[in-house]
């Protein structure tokens, strides 16, 4: 039986002990966010450089003067290219996604340690695997969500209607609270999808092939889910509000911090609270592995994963004649601990009286009979033992056989 533990503290534990999977994670993301801000860098500067109004940018930080900003981005030659350039970010980040999380979730699972070349190998194994997991997601989620989000706009629409102010923000807030329950729920989900996909992919099949079936994974994460919903779900929405705050946090002191001549405390600040959120996450895809690794998905039965030949009715052991030791039979084998290697004996079999050299064939029905007798052990250089014993040798004649008196008979 498996032990049962805290997928909490277990999932914290894997996540540090693989510890270098959040960290390329991490650089790559943050060079995404480097590379792709370049753009908005130019754009700003092209508005801001000449302009008086960016003063009050540097001496304060003015909310007016940031979204009129905004505003003017896309204005200028190097709009439609910036605004290009953004979007394409979308597509980096999922590469990245579907390279990095499969080796994560592999690493997380075994004992390999957490290289770059590891995780790419197997992100490059489950690419299409994990790709058809986010079309599936996204379809399973519009079919959720957009009647919820429908709902909500309603109730937002009545709440504007009769509520003003701090009630009218809460009841506002409260409305989204059953979207954010369902898009956590689902993605907790697809979450063990995909670590039972990885874990499937261990599994071959009958052509030597890791099984890649996705539609395998499916029942058993929502079998885990349902008997392990509260502690899973309770897990995966603490770590998300933990992530939360800590971005929440870091940005709000960011904010008091805005307008100073220096900028890099801000820039570490603010990537300290992206950081901690990104660990969240990992620790997130931790607790759900050690979730996994306690409810394993069933193995494939024997006839689904190895294909075995089919036995013949009439079929019987093939045994070849062979005059080395280690190639006869069991039931032949010689009792090599009554040799020793000082006299050189080597074993002789005389089973056949035709063959004194070969052993004589096996039937199909004494293959596994005992033998009758043992070998008989000869030297080497006498290759067919005499049958009749040696005269003994005596030094010189008995005396009583040659030299004895005759018995006189009686008077």
């Amino acid at each position: 039986m498996i032990e049962r533990r805290s997928i909490l503290i277990h999932g914290l534990g894997l996540t540090l002990r693989r510890l270098p999977a959040f960290l390329w994670t991490y650089i790559f993301n943050l060079t995404l966010a480097l590379v792709f801000s370049i753009g908005l860098h130019l754009q700003l500067s092209s508005i801001l450089n000449h302009s008086l109004a960016s003063q009050r940018l540097i001496s304060g930080f003015d909310l007016g003067t940031v979204a009129e900003t905004v505003m003017h981005l896309t204005e200028g030659p190097t709009g439609a290219a910036n605004a290009a350039a953004s979007h394409a970010s979308i597509p980096a980040y999922l590469l990245l996604y579907f390279l990095l999380v499969p080796g994560t979730l592999f690493c997380y699972q075994t004992a390999t340690p957490a290289r770059l070349g590891t995780l790419l190998q197997q992100g490059l194994l489950h690419f299409w695997r994990f790709f058809r997991i986010t079309l599936l997601a996204l379809v399973v989620a519009a079919i959720i969500l957009v009647p919820l989000i429908a709902l909500q706009n309603l109730w937002a629409t009545h709440i504007d209607t009769y509520h003003v102010g701090r009630p009218a923000f809460l009841l506002t807030l409260a409305g989204y609270l059953p979207i954010f329950l369902a898009a956590s729920l689902i993605r907790l989900y697809f979450d063990l999808v995909e670590v039972y996909t990885v874990q499937l992919g261990q599994y071959l099949r009958p052509n030597g092939k890791s099984d890649r079936r996705v539609r395998r994974t499916l029942l058993p994460a929502l079998r885990t889910l349902r008997h392990n919903l509260a502690r899973a779900w309770l897990t995966f929405l603490f770590l998300t509000l933990a992530g939360a705050a800590a971005v929440v946090f870091t940005a709000r002191i960011a904010m008091h911090t805005l307008a100073q001549p220096r900028v890099w405390p801000m820039f570490l600040l603010a990537q300290s609270g992206l950081f901690l959120m990104l660990f969240t996450r990992f620790w997130q895809r931790g607790a759900e592995t050690s979730l996994v690794l306690q409810n394993p998905i069933p193995s494939p039965n024997v006839q689904d994963t190895y294909s075995l030949p089919p036995k013949h009715p009439d079929w019987t052991p093939d045994i070849p004649p062979s005059s080395h030791p280690a190639d006869l039979p069991r039931n032949h084998t010689p009792m090599s601990d009554r040799t020793t290697a000082s006299n050189h004996v080597e074993m002789i079999y005389t089973m056949d009286p035709l063959n004194p050299i070969y052993p004589a064939p096996l039937s199909p029905d004494d293959q596994f009979a005992p033998p009758l007798f043992d070998p008989i052990p000869v030297k080497a250089s006498d290759p067919i033992p005499n049958p009749e014993p040696a005269p003994p040798s005596l030094d010189e004649p008995d005396p009583g056989v040659f030299h004895h008196d005759p018995v006189k008979p009686p008077r």
